[in-house]
């Protein structure tokens, strides 16, 4: 059974640092490479507003992804949150939590059902809310958040 620290979490994951790198570089890169298309050797106009509309979007989905994943997310007492204070769901709001290789949940994660639909949220690459839908996971660590996973199917289960 897990302890709780002075903040009344029991777990903590993060986000990996290679995943979160190589995701956040993959926005970057498609950037670079689109802007550098856009002003290269004369591309049709059309062409060249198409790659830059590409190249800002792409920037900006990388500099939202660097951005969100300095989140964390956190198994406390009251149930499951990310750092920055936004309740996911709460220990009698969580109905079932499905991690099989074909449950609709995010890379490296986990999908969690909840009793009544939540609003909508999503922090890219950590975590996401449609309705009674909770998805953790994208570049968060894969052995903790598996760790993470059981804890939450243990406590549903009742022994804990």
């Amino acid at each position: 059974m897990l302890e709780p620290d002075v903040r009344g979490v029991l777990l903590e994951i993060s986000p990996s640092p290679p995943r979160r790198a190589v995701a956040v570089g993959a926005f970057y890169a498609i950037g670079g490479l689109s802007a550098w298309l856009a002003v290269g050797p004369s591309p049709p106009a059309l062409f060249a507003v198409l790659l830059m509309a590409v190249a800002i979007l792409a920037l900006l989905a990388g500099e939202a992804l660097r951005r969100a994943t300095r989140r964390h997310i956190l198994l406390t007492e009251e149930g499951l949150a990310d750092s920055e204070g936004i309740m996911l769901a709460r220990w009698d709001e969580m109905a079932a939590l499905e991690r099989g290789a074909f449950a609709m949940k995010p890379s490296n994660g986990f999908l969690l059902i909840r009793r009544t639909p939540g609003p909508r949220g999503w922090v890219p690459g950590v975590w996401w809310r449609l309705g009674r839908r909770v998805g953790v996971g994208g570049v968060l660590s894969r052995q903790p958040t598996r760790f993470l996973a059981e804890q939450i199917e243990q406590r549903l289960a009742g022994g804990g």
